[in-house]
């Protein structure tokens, strides 16, 4: 049996069933995550899908209203995990995933541990939800508008609008396919891309305030502070796209954006053309794609900093 035969078996029999992503998750995350939630309901199933945070950007997907911040149910028949590449990067809720009987995880991630009982990972792709599109024609998924605006959350996001490199002929085929299916490419476009909040403007100004480059203007960094997201009455996700500041600079090959948080320091970091950051982020604990990585660091921004550009300045 395949590994789609194998997902298909599990959903069939499975009762209870939770659907979890990364912990400050992205538009390819909660779409990915949203678009599985209504193709399983398609099925006859009742499943739950469960995050805690996610920006305000993405409340106008189909099925938001319907998200969990936590669950009563203890041991799930089955848990999907989507656009995660380790365990780890579950955080506060990987027992939701842990304590189910059955593991799948669907995502597009180099890195991904296979953590799952079940993987179905392809690297190629460059948005989990574009894996996804895949698996839901495996299972015979009616791809409604409301499904198809999901996933088209999720690529747009993940593709930058199309611009990155990890961008193929197929990722076009299936917009255009969505586009039949009703889906309004346009809207959500500048729904997840070009609609800032108040916050988010005052941060990226910011953040752009802050600016300093090494290595002769290869690499841009800043950061902001609790103190400034606090300032700006900053909600979840208003940091989203300050990384990019830097990267779209001339002679720029890395942008790092330092968060300041509770839990320490996250970082973001984008390459343009020959550095591979999801190396660097793996050394420092994280990972993410060849041109987009992450990782936390529990020290503070200026030790965060110094770490990091220690370890960039070794493969410019």
């Amino acid at each position: 049996m395949s590994t789609l035969d194998n997902m298909l078996e599990e959903i069939n029999k499975a009762e209870s069933i939770v659907i979890l992503t990364h912990e400050n998750p992205d538009g390819d995350a909660v779409g990915t995550g949203l678009a599985l939630y209504g193709a399983l309901k398609q099925l006859g199933k009742n499943p739950d899908i469960i995050i805690p945070e996610y920006s305000r950007t993405f409340a106008f997907l189909p099925g938001a209203d319907e998200i969990k911040k936590e669950s009563d149910i203890e041991k799930y028949d089955l848990a999907i995990s989507v656009d995660c590449a380790t365990i780890k990067m579950l955080n506060g809720f990987a027992n939701y995933f842990e304590n189910a009987k059955v593991k799948i995880s669907i995502d597009h991630h180099s890195t991904n541990t296979m953590f799952g009982d079940f993987n179905y990972v392809i690297p190629d792709a460059p948005a989990c939800a574009q894996v996804l599109l895949v698996v839901l024609e495996f299972l015979k998924v009616e791809i409604t508008k409301e499904i198809g605006t999901c996933i088209v959350a999720g690529i747009i996001t993940d593709t930058g609008g199309f611009k990155y490199s990890g961008v193929n002929a197929e990722t076009f085929e299936f917009v255009a396919f969505l586009l039949d299916k009703g889906v309004n490419v346009s809207k959500i476009y500048r729904q997840v891309l070009q609609i800032k909040t108040k916050a988010n403007f005052e941060l990226n100004r910011i953040a752009s305030n802050r600016l300093e480059f090494y290595e002769d203007g290869k690499i841009a960094y800043t950061y902001i502070t609790k103190e400034d997201e606090e300032a700006v009455k900053a909600e979840n996700g208003d940091h989203e796209g300050i990384v990019e500041v830097g990267r779209d600079i001339e002679g720029v090959e890395v942008s790092v954006f330092i968060r300041q948080t509770d839990k320490g320091c996250k970082v973001s970091m984008r390459s343009n053309d020959y550095v591979n950051v999801s190396d660097v982020c793996l050394l420092l604990g994280g990972g993410g794609h060849i041109h987009a990585a992450g990782c936390t660091l529990q020290c503070t921004i200026e030790q965060a900093k110094e770490k990091i550009l220690r370890q960039l300045e070794a493969v410019m």
